[in-house]
Protein backbone atom coordinates (compact mmCIF):
# COMPACT_ATOMS: atom_id res chain seq x y z
CA UNK A 1 0.00 0.00 0.00
CA UNK A 2 2.84 2.35 0.91
CA UNK A 3 4.65 1.44 -2.31
CA UNK A 4 1.57 2.30 -4.38
CA UNK A 5 1.25 5.61 -2.56
CA UNK A 6 4.88 6.41 -3.28
CA UNK A 7 4.35 5.77 -6.99
CA UNK A 8 1.31 8.07 -7.00
CA UNK A 9 3.25 10.78 -5.21
CA UNK A 10 6.10 10.40 -7.72
CA UNK A 11 3.71 10.73 -10.67
CA UNK A 12 2.04 13.78 -9.14
CA UNK A 13 5.42 15.45 -8.75
CA UNK A 14 7.08 14.41 -12.01
CA UNK A 15 4.16 13.89 -14.44
CA UNK A 16 5.34 16.85 -16.47
CA UNK A 17 8.57 15.09 -17.54
CA UNK A 18 6.98 12.58 -20.01
CA UNK A 19 4.54 15.28 -21.13
CA UNK A 20 7.42 17.60 -22.00
CA UNK A 21 9.17 14.82 -23.94
CA UNK A 22 5.91 14.07 -25.78
CA UNK A 23 5.49 17.72 -26.75
CA UNK A 24 9.13 18.04 -27.81
CA UNK A 25 8.83 14.92 -29.94
CA UNK A 26 5.71 16.14 -31.74
CA UNK A 27 7.07 19.65 -32.26
CA UNK A 28 10.32 18.19 -33.63
CA UNK A 29 8.31 16.03 -36.05
CA UNK A 30 6.41 19.08 -37.31
CA UNK A 31 9.67 20.99 -37.89
CA UNK A 32 11.33 18.02 -39.64
CA UNK A 33 8.44 17.80 -42.12
CA UNK A 34 9.52 21.18 -43.62
CA UNK A 35 5.97 22.37 -44.23
CA UNK A 36 5.01 25.85 -45.27
CA UNK A 37 6.34 28.07 -42.41
CA UNK A 38 2.88 29.55 -41.79
CA UNK A 39 1.36 26.09 -41.46
CA UNK A 40 4.18 24.91 -39.21
CA UNK A 41 3.70 27.90 -36.90
CA UNK A 42 -0.07 27.38 -36.85
CA UNK A 43 0.27 23.77 -35.69
CA UNK A 44 2.84 24.72 -33.06
CA UNK A 45 0.50 27.38 -31.66
CA UNK A 46 -2.46 24.97 -31.62
CA UNK A 47 -0.45 22.32 -29.75
CA UNK A 48 1.01 24.77 -27.21
CA UNK A 49 -2.11 26.81 -26.44
CA UNK A 50 -4.62 23.95 -26.51
CA UNK A 51 -3.11 21.38 -24.13
CA UNK A 52 -4.20 17.81 -24.81
CA UNK A 53 -6.90 18.98 -27.25
CA UNK A 54 -4.20 20.37 -29.55
CA UNK A 55 -2.40 17.01 -29.52
CA UNK A 56 -5.61 15.20 -30.44
CA UNK A 57 -6.36 17.65 -33.28
CA UNK A 58 -2.83 17.14 -34.63
CA UNK A 59 -3.12 13.36 -34.38
CA UNK A 60 -6.37 13.26 -36.37
CA UNK A 61 -5.77 16.06 -38.87
CA UNK A 62 -2.15 17.16 -38.87
CA UNK A 63 0.15 14.18 -39.47
CA UNK A 64 1.64 13.83 -42.90
CA UNK A 65 5.22 12.61 -42.80
CA UNK A 66 4.94 8.84 -43.29
CA UNK A 67 1.67 8.97 -45.19
CA UNK A 68 2.79 11.54 -47.74
CA UNK A 69 6.06 9.72 -48.26
CA UNK A 70 4.12 6.54 -49.09
CA UNK A 71 1.81 8.44 -51.44
CA UNK A 72 4.80 9.88 -53.27
CA UNK A 73 6.19 6.36 -53.77
CA UNK A 74 2.83 5.24 -55.17
CA UNK A 75 2.82 8.13 -57.64
CA UNK A 76 6.35 7.25 -58.78
CA UNK A 77 5.28 3.64 -59.38
CA UNK A 78 2.30 4.79 -61.45
CA UNK A 79 4.52 7.04 -63.56
CA UNK A 80 6.94 4.19 -64.25
CA UNK A 81 4.03 2.08 -65.52
CA UNK A 82 2.93 4.83 -67.89
CA UNK A 83 6.35 6.09 -68.98
CA UNK A 84 6.62 4.17 -72.26
CA UNK A 85 3.12 5.12 -73.35
CA UNK A 86 3.82 8.75 -72.47
CA UNK A 87 6.96 8.77 -74.61
CA UNK A 88 5.02 7.27 -77.51
CA UNK A 89 2.45 10.04 -77.25
CA UNK A 90 5.01 12.87 -77.30
CA UNK A 91 4.49 13.80 -81.00
CA UNK A 92 0.70 13.73 -80.61
CA UNK A 93 0.88 15.99 -77.54
CA UNK A 94 3.13 18.51 -79.28
CA UNK A 95 0.80 18.55 -82.27
CA UNK A 96 -2.22 19.09 -80.00
CA UNK A 97 -0.57 21.97 -78.16
CA UNK A 98 0.31 23.66 -81.46
CA UNK A 99 -3.33 23.33 -82.54
CA UNK A 100 -4.60 24.74 -79.22
CA UNK A 101 -2.11 27.64 -79.39
CA UNK A 102 -3.53 28.66 -82.76
CA UNK A 103 -6.96 28.80 -81.12
CA UNK A 104 -6.31 30.53 -77.79
CA UNK A 105 -2.77 31.90 -77.95
CA UNK A 106 -0.63 31.91 -74.82
CA UNK A 107 -3.43 30.45 -72.67
CA UNK A 108 -2.34 27.16 -74.23
CA UNK A 109 0.59 27.27 -71.80
CA UNK A 110 -1.69 25.60 -69.26
CA UNK A 111 -1.74 22.52 -71.51
CA UNK A 112 2.03 22.76 -71.97
CA UNK A 113 2.49 22.89 -68.20
CA UNK A 114 0.39 19.75 -67.68
CA UNK A 115 2.27 17.94 -70.43
CA UNK A 116 5.72 18.93 -69.13
CA UNK A 117 4.82 17.87 -65.59
CA UNK A 118 3.38 14.61 -66.96
CA UNK A 119 0.07 15.28 -65.25
CA UNK A 120 -2.13 14.75 -68.30
CA UNK A 121 -1.88 14.71 -72.07
CA UNK A 122 -3.67 17.48 -73.98
CA UNK A 123 -6.34 16.09 -76.29
CA UNK A 124 -8.34 17.60 -79.15
CA UNK A 125 -11.48 16.55 -80.99
CA UNK A 126 -13.64 16.19 -77.88
CA UNK A 127 -17.32 16.89 -77.36
CA UNK A 128 -18.08 18.70 -74.09
CA UNK A 129 -21.54 19.34 -72.66
CA UNK A 130 -22.13 21.65 -69.71
CA UNK A 131 -24.58 20.26 -67.13
CA UNK A 132 -26.06 22.69 -64.60
CA UNK A 133 -27.27 21.23 -61.30
CA UNK A 134 -28.42 17.69 -60.63
CA UNK A 135 -31.55 18.28 -62.71
CA UNK A 136 -29.39 18.24 -65.85
CA UNK A 137 -26.64 15.86 -64.80
CA UNK A 138 -28.55 12.90 -63.37
CA UNK A 139 -30.95 12.16 -66.28
CA UNK A 140 -27.99 12.22 -68.69
CA UNK A 141 -25.81 10.19 -66.30
CA UNK A 142 -28.47 7.53 -65.64
CA UNK A 143 -29.12 7.11 -69.34
CA UNK A 144 -25.42 6.52 -69.97
CA UNK A 145 -25.40 3.85 -67.24
CA UNK A 146 -28.41 2.13 -68.83
CA UNK A 147 -26.69 2.07 -72.23
CA UNK A 148 -23.33 0.76 -70.92
CA UNK A 149 -22.01 -2.20 -72.93
CA UNK A 150 -18.54 -2.86 -71.51
CA UNK A 151 -17.64 -1.10 -68.26
CA UNK A 152 -18.75 1.41 -65.64
CA UNK A 153 -16.23 3.12 -63.36
CA UNK A 154 -17.38 5.49 -60.61
CA UNK A 155 -15.21 7.44 -58.17
CA UNK A 156 -17.14 9.68 -55.75
CA UNK A 157 -16.54 11.51 -52.50
CA UNK A 158 -20.20 11.44 -51.41
CA UNK A 159 -22.55 8.64 -52.46
CA UNK A 160 -25.77 8.75 -50.46
CA UNK A 161 -28.20 5.86 -50.05
CA UNK A 162 -31.18 8.05 -50.97
CA UNK A 163 -33.49 8.08 -54.00
CA UNK A 164 -30.82 8.85 -56.62
CA UNK A 165 -28.23 6.72 -54.82
CA UNK A 166 -30.51 3.69 -54.73
CA UNK A 167 -31.35 4.14 -58.41
CA UNK A 168 -27.65 4.21 -59.31
CA UNK A 169 -26.95 1.14 -57.15
CA UNK A 170 -29.82 -0.73 -58.79
CA UNK A 171 -28.40 0.06 -62.24
CA UNK A 172 -24.90 -1.03 -61.19
CA UNK A 173 -26.22 -4.36 -59.94
CA UNK A 174 -28.33 -4.82 -63.07
CA UNK A 175 -25.40 -4.06 -65.37
CA UNK A 176 -23.10 -6.37 -63.43
CA UNK A 177 -25.60 -9.21 -63.95
CA UNK A 178 -25.46 -8.48 -67.69
CA UNK A 179 -21.70 -9.08 -67.63
CA UNK A 180 -20.63 -5.44 -67.61
CA UNK A 181 -17.45 -4.70 -65.65
CA UNK A 182 -18.60 -2.44 -62.79
CA UNK A 183 -16.19 -0.85 -60.34
CA UNK A 184 -17.21 1.59 -57.60
CA UNK A 185 -14.71 3.57 -55.54
CA UNK A 186 -15.96 5.85 -52.76
CA UNK A 187 -14.34 7.84 -50.01
CA UNK A 188 -15.02 6.11 -46.71
CA UNK A 189 -15.26 9.39 -44.79
CA UNK A 190 -17.56 11.08 -47.30
CA UNK A 191 -19.88 8.08 -47.84
CA UNK A 192 -20.36 6.36 -44.45
CA UNK A 193 -24.00 5.41 -45.10
CA UNK A 194 -23.09 3.67 -48.36
CA UNK A 195 -20.18 1.87 -46.68
CA UNK A 196 -22.55 0.51 -44.01
CA UNK A 197 -25.18 -0.37 -46.61
CA UNK A 198 -22.82 -2.31 -48.88
CA UNK A 199 -21.09 -4.06 -45.97
CA UNK A 200 -24.42 -5.75 -45.15
CA UNK A 201 -24.86 -7.13 -48.69
CA UNK A 202 -23.47 -10.62 -49.17
CA UNK A 203 -23.69 -10.88 -52.96
CA UNK A 204 -22.99 -7.41 -54.32
CA UNK A 205 -22.35 -8.45 -57.91
CA UNK A 206 -19.85 -5.69 -58.71
CA UNK A 207 -16.46 -4.62 -57.40
CA UNK A 208 -16.46 -2.02 -54.67
CA UNK A 209 -13.70 -0.43 -52.61
CA UNK A 210 -13.42 2.21 -49.93
CA UNK A 211 -10.71 4.81 -50.45
CA UNK A 212 -8.49 5.36 -47.39
CA UNK A 213 -10.85 3.66 -44.92
CA UNK A 214 -10.97 5.31 -41.51
CA UNK A 215 -10.26 2.83 -38.73
CA UNK A 216 -8.89 3.17 -35.21
CA UNK A 217 -5.36 2.45 -36.42
CA UNK A 218 -5.63 4.79 -39.43
CA UNK A 219 -7.21 7.82 -37.77
CA UNK A 220 -3.97 9.74 -38.13
CA UNK A 221 -4.45 9.55 -41.90
CA UNK A 222 -8.14 10.52 -41.83
CA UNK A 223 -7.35 14.07 -42.97
CA UNK A 224 -6.51 12.86 -46.49
CA UNK A 225 -9.72 12.42 -48.47
CA UNK A 226 -10.64 11.53 -52.05
CA UNK A 227 -12.75 14.52 -53.07
CA UNK A 228 -13.09 13.53 -56.74
CA UNK A 229 -16.41 13.00 -58.53
CA UNK A 230 -15.88 11.21 -61.83
CA UNK A 231 -17.56 8.54 -63.91
CA UNK A 232 -16.41 6.70 -67.05
CA UNK A 233 -18.79 4.59 -69.12
CA UNK A 234 -17.41 2.15 -71.71
CA UNK A 235 -14.20 4.16 -71.83
CA UNK A 236 -16.06 6.58 -74.12
CA UNK A 237 -18.17 8.88 -71.94
CA UNK A 238 -16.85 10.76 -68.93
CA UNK A 239 -18.45 12.91 -66.22
CA UNK A 240 -16.62 15.33 -63.96
CA UNK A 241 -17.62 18.24 -61.73
CA UNK A 242 -18.81 19.17 -58.28
CA UNK A 243 -21.98 17.07 -58.19
CA UNK A 244 -21.91 14.06 -55.86
CA UNK A 245 -24.48 11.27 -55.93
CA UNK A 246 -27.08 12.71 -53.59
CA UNK A 247 -30.64 14.00 -53.74
CA UNK A 248 -29.52 17.36 -52.39
CA UNK A 249 -28.18 18.29 -55.85
CA UNK A 250 -31.64 17.90 -57.42
CA UNK A 251 -33.70 21.04 -56.87
CA UNK A 252 -37.06 19.30 -56.82
CA UNK A 253 -39.68 20.56 -54.31
CA UNK A 254 -40.78 16.96 -53.75
CA UNK A 255 -37.32 16.17 -52.30
CA UNK A 256 -37.94 18.60 -49.44
CA UNK A 257 -34.51 20.12 -49.92
CA UNK A 258 -34.03 22.93 -47.44
CA UNK A 259 -31.91 25.02 -49.81
CA UNK A 260 -31.37 25.49 -53.52
CA UNK A 261 -28.14 23.73 -54.59
CA UNK A 262 -26.23 25.34 -57.48
CA UNK A 263 -23.54 23.18 -59.06
CA UNK A 264 -21.82 22.43 -62.34
CA UNK A 265 -20.71 19.27 -64.11
CA UNK A 266 -19.42 18.19 -67.53
CA UNK A 267 -20.13 15.32 -69.89
CA UNK A 268 -17.13 14.56 -72.12
CA UNK A 269 -16.81 12.32 -75.16
CA UNK A 270 -13.65 11.79 -77.17
CA UNK A 271 -9.95 11.15 -76.62
CA UNK A 272 -9.93 13.00 -73.26
CA UNK A 273 -11.92 10.15 -71.70
CA UNK A 274 -8.82 7.99 -72.07
CA UNK A 275 -6.95 10.31 -69.69
CA UNK A 276 -9.87 10.25 -67.25
CA UNK A 277 -9.86 6.45 -67.38
CA UNK A 278 -6.16 6.36 -66.56
CA UNK A 279 -6.86 8.61 -63.58
CA UNK A 280 -9.48 6.18 -62.29
CA UNK A 281 -7.08 3.28 -62.88
CA UNK A 282 -4.47 4.99 -60.72
CA UNK A 283 -7.00 5.62 -57.91
CA UNK A 284 -8.25 2.02 -58.11
CA UNK A 285 -4.72 0.70 -57.78
CA UNK A 286 -4.01 3.05 -54.86
CA UNK A 287 -7.09 1.66 -53.10
CA UNK A 288 -5.82 -1.91 -53.63
CA UNK A 289 -8.67 -2.75 -55.97
CA UNK A 290 -8.48 -6.00 -57.94
CA UNK A 291 -6.06 -5.15 -60.78
CA UNK A 292 -7.34 -4.81 -64.33
CA UNK A 293 -5.47 -4.13 -67.56
CA UNK A 294 -6.01 -0.93 -69.51
CA UNK A 295 -6.88 -2.63 -72.76
CA UNK A 296 -9.51 -2.62 -75.49
CA UNK A 297 -12.88 -1.60 -74.12
CA UNK A 298 -11.45 0.51 -71.31
CA UNK A 299 -9.46 2.92 -73.47
CA UNK A 300 -9.82 4.70 -76.76
CA UNK A 301 -6.51 3.42 -78.12
CA UNK A 302 -4.09 5.45 -80.19
CA UNK A 303 -5.25 8.92 -79.25
CA UNK A 304 -4.06 10.41 -82.53
CA UNK A 305 -6.34 8.03 -84.46
CA UNK A 306 -9.46 8.33 -82.31
CA UNK A 307 -12.61 9.48 -84.06
CA UNK A 308 -13.20 13.18 -83.44
CA UNK A 309 -16.34 13.86 -81.43
CA UNK A 310 -16.15 17.65 -81.46
CA UNK A 311 -13.81 20.61 -81.42
CA UNK A 312 -12.99 20.89 -77.71
CA UNK A 313 -9.45 20.66 -76.35
CA UNK A 314 -9.43 18.97 -72.94
CA UNK A 315 -6.86 18.00 -70.37
CA UNK A 316 -7.13 17.09 -66.69
CA UNK A 317 -5.34 18.29 -63.59
CA UNK A 318 -5.00 15.65 -60.90
CA UNK A 319 -3.34 16.33 -57.59
CA UNK A 320 -3.05 14.58 -54.25
CA UNK A 321 -0.93 14.76 -51.09
CA UNK A 322 1.83 12.78 -52.81
CA UNK A 323 2.04 14.97 -55.94
CA UNK A 324 5.38 16.55 -56.77
CA UNK A 325 3.61 19.87 -56.53
CA UNK A 326 0.15 21.41 -55.96
CA UNK A 327 -0.68 20.94 -59.64
CA UNK A 328 -4.25 22.22 -59.48
CA UNK A 329 -3.15 25.49 -57.93
CA UNK A 330 -0.21 25.79 -60.31
CA UNK A 331 -2.36 25.14 -63.40
CA UNK A 332 -4.73 27.89 -62.24
CA UNK A 333 -1.82 30.28 -61.70
CA UNK A 334 -0.51 29.62 -65.22
CA UNK A 335 -3.92 30.47 -66.66
CA UNK A 336 -4.37 33.59 -64.53
CA UNK A 337 -0.93 34.80 -65.59
CA UNK A 338 -1.93 34.58 -69.27
CA UNK A 339 -5.35 36.24 -68.88
CA UNK A 340 -5.92 39.29 -71.07
CA UNK A 341 -9.47 40.50 -70.43
CA UNK A 342 -11.72 38.81 -67.86
CA UNK A 343 -11.52 36.22 -65.08
CA UNK A 344 -14.63 34.73 -63.47
CA UNK A 345 -14.27 32.40 -60.50
CA UNK A 346 -16.94 30.46 -58.61
CA UNK A 347 -16.13 28.54 -55.43
CA UNK A 348 -17.97 27.51 -52.26
CA UNK A 349 -14.82 27.84 -50.14
CA UNK A 350 -12.26 30.61 -50.52
CA UNK A 351 -9.27 30.10 -48.22
CA UNK A 352 -6.57 30.88 -50.79
CA UNK A 353 -2.87 30.29 -50.81
CA UNK A 354 -0.69 33.41 -50.85
CA UNK A 355 0.14 32.68 -54.49
CA UNK A 356 -3.51 32.61 -55.61
CA UNK A 357 -4.47 35.68 -53.60
CA UNK A 358 -1.55 37.63 -55.06
CA UNK A 359 -2.36 36.52 -58.63
CA UNK A 360 -5.96 37.73 -58.35
CA UNK A 361 -4.95 41.08 -56.86
CA UNK A 362 -2.32 41.66 -59.54
CA UNK A 363 -4.75 40.71 -62.31
CA UNK A 364 -7.36 43.21 -61.08
CA UNK A 365 -4.82 45.95 -60.42
CA UNK A 366 -3.38 45.55 -63.92
CA UNK A 367 -6.74 46.29 -65.56
CA UNK A 368 -8.40 42.88 -65.95
CA UNK A 369 -12.00 42.41 -64.90
CA UNK A 370 -11.87 39.89 -62.05
CA UNK A 371 -15.12 38.56 -60.57
CA UNK A 372 -15.39 36.15 -57.65
CA UNK A 373 -18.64 34.45 -56.57
CA UNK A 374 -19.06 32.87 -53.13
CA UNK A 375 -22.06 31.58 -51.17
CA UNK A 376 -23.61 34.12 -48.83
CA UNK A 377 -24.09 31.34 -46.28
CA UNK A 378 -21.62 28.45 -46.20
CA UNK A 379 -22.13 24.98 -44.75
CA UNK A 380 -19.06 25.52 -42.54
CA UNK A 381 -19.05 28.31 -39.94
CA UNK A 382 -15.26 28.43 -39.52
CA UNK A 383 -14.48 28.18 -43.24
CA UNK A 384 -17.00 30.89 -44.08
CA UNK A 385 -15.55 33.38 -41.61
CA UNK A 386 -12.01 32.47 -42.61
CA UNK A 387 -13.02 33.12 -46.24
CA UNK A 388 -14.45 36.52 -45.38
CA UNK A 389 -11.14 37.63 -43.90
CA UNK A 390 -9.53 37.38 -47.37
CA UNK A 391 -12.09 39.61 -49.11
CA UNK A 392 -11.00 43.12 -48.13
CA UNK A 393 -7.60 43.02 -49.94
CA UNK A 394 -9.38 41.86 -53.11
CA UNK A 395 -11.89 44.70 -52.91
CA UNK A 396 -9.09 47.23 -52.40
CA UNK A 397 -7.47 46.06 -55.65
CA UNK A 398 -10.67 46.16 -57.69
CA UNK A 399 -11.88 42.56 -57.62
CA UNK A 400 -15.69 42.33 -57.85
CA UNK A 401 -17.03 40.02 -55.15
CA UNK A 402 -20.55 38.56 -55.25
CA UNK A 403 -22.36 36.60 -52.54
CA UNK A 404 -24.90 34.09 -53.84
CA UNK A 405 -28.17 34.38 -51.90
CA UNK A 406 -30.54 31.95 -53.61
CA UNK A 407 -29.07 28.93 -51.88
CA UNK A 408 -25.67 27.26 -51.63
CA UNK A 409 -23.39 27.63 -54.64
CA UNK A 410 -21.19 24.53 -54.72
CA UNK A 411 -19.81 24.89 -58.26
CA UNK A 412 -16.03 25.03 -58.76
CA UNK A 413 -15.42 26.83 -62.05
CA UNK A 414 -13.01 29.36 -63.54
CA UNK A 415 -13.54 31.07 -66.90
CA UNK A 416 -10.67 33.05 -68.45
CA UNK A 417 -11.21 35.42 -71.38
CA UNK A 418 -14.08 33.25 -72.63
CA UNK A 419 -11.43 30.91 -74.05
CA UNK A 420 -10.30 28.60 -71.24
CA UNK A 421 -12.24 27.08 -68.36
CA UNK A 422 -11.56 24.91 -65.33
CA UNK A 423 -14.43 22.70 -64.11
CA UNK A 424 -14.00 20.04 -61.46
CA UNK A 425 -13.85 19.25 -57.77
CA UNK A 426 -11.25 21.83 -56.75
CA UNK A 427 -12.20 24.50 -54.21
CA UNK A 428 -10.01 27.59 -53.97
CA UNK A 429 -8.61 26.58 -50.61
CA UNK A 430 -5.60 25.00 -48.96
CA UNK A 431 -7.29 21.64 -48.51
CA UNK A 432 -8.00 21.21 -52.23
CA UNK A 433 -4.54 22.40 -53.24
CA UNK A 434 -2.45 20.39 -50.79
CA UNK A 435 -4.43 17.75 -48.88
CA UNK A 436 -7.27 16.16 -50.86
CA UNK A 437 -7.30 13.99 -53.96
CA UNK A 438 -8.75 16.41 -56.52
CA UNK A 439 -9.33 16.67 -60.25
CA UNK A 440 -10.36 19.40 -62.68
CA UNK A 441 -10.99 19.44 -66.40
CA UNK A 442 -9.18 22.17 -68.35
CA UNK A 443 -11.33 22.95 -71.38
CA UNK A 444 -10.72 25.13 -74.42
CA UNK A 445 -14.12 25.45 -76.06
CA UNK A 446 -15.65 28.79 -77.04
CA UNK A 447 -19.23 27.50 -76.69
CA UNK A 448 -18.69 26.02 -73.22
CA UNK A 449 -16.90 29.17 -72.03
CA UNK A 450 -19.74 31.30 -73.39
CA UNK A 451 -22.29 29.14 -71.55
CA UNK A 452 -20.27 29.47 -68.34
CA UNK A 453 -20.19 33.24 -68.74
CA UNK A 454 -23.95 33.36 -69.36
CA UNK A 455 -24.56 31.17 -66.30
CA UNK A 456 -22.34 33.46 -64.23
CA UNK A 457 -24.43 36.45 -65.31
CA UNK A 458 -27.66 34.62 -64.44
CA UNK A 459 -26.27 33.69 -61.03
CA UNK A 460 -25.32 37.33 -60.42
CA UNK A 461 -29.03 38.12 -60.46
CA UNK A 462 -29.30 36.01 -57.29
CA UNK A 463 -26.27 37.66 -55.69
CA UNK A 464 -25.47 40.66 -53.57
CA UNK A 465 -22.33 42.50 -54.60
CA UNK A 466 -19.97 43.42 -51.78
CA UNK A 467 -18.21 46.78 -52.14
CA UNK A 468 -15.37 48.14 -50.04
CA UNK A 469 -17.74 50.74 -48.55
CA UNK A 470 -20.21 48.01 -47.52
CA UNK A 471 -17.37 45.87 -46.21
CA UNK A 472 -16.21 48.62 -43.85
CA UNK A 473 -19.75 48.91 -42.46
CA UNK A 474 -19.67 45.35 -41.12
CA UNK A 475 -19.75 44.99 -37.35
CA UNK A 476 -16.36 45.09 -35.68
CA UNK A 477 -17.08 41.86 -33.82
CA UNK A 478 -17.82 40.06 -37.11
CA UNK A 479 -14.57 41.26 -38.63
CA UNK A 480 -12.81 40.16 -35.46
CA UNK A 481 -14.40 36.71 -35.74
CA UNK A 482 -13.19 36.54 -39.36
CA UNK A 483 -9.66 37.28 -38.20
CA UNK A 484 -9.78 34.64 -35.48
CA UNK A 485 -11.03 31.98 -37.91
CA UNK A 486 -8.33 33.05 -40.36
CA UNK A 487 -5.71 31.88 -37.86
CA UNK A 488 -6.95 28.37 -38.61
CA UNK A 489 -6.81 28.91 -42.38
CA UNK A 490 -3.51 27.02 -42.90
CA UNK A 491 -5.06 24.01 -41.15
CA UNK A 492 -8.40 23.95 -42.99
Amino acid sequence: MEFTQEILNFLKQWYWVPVVFLYLGILSTILIENRNPTKTLSWILVIIFLPVIGLLIYYFFGQKFNKVRRLKRENEIQMIRLKKEWERLEPYMDESIAYISNKIGTLARVFTFLKNERVSSPTTGNSVKLLINGEEKFPDFLQSLREARHSIHLEYYIFEVDSIGKEVLHLLEEKAREGIFVRLLVDSFGSPALVRHLSRKKDLGFEYHRFLPVTFTSMGSSNYRNHRKIAIVDGKIGYIGGINISDRYINDPSNNNSIFWRDTSLRIEGPAVTMLQIGFWNSWNAADGTPFQLEEGYLLHRLSAVEKKGSSAVSFVESDPGSRGPFNMEAILVGLGEADRKIQLVTPYYVPSDELSTALKIAAASGLEVELMLPQKSDSFIVQHASLSFIKPLLERGVKVYFYKKGFIHAKTINIDGKLSYIGTVNLDTRSFYINYEIAAVVSDITVCKQLEQQFERDKEDCERMTLVEWKKRNVWKRGLDSVCRLLAPLL
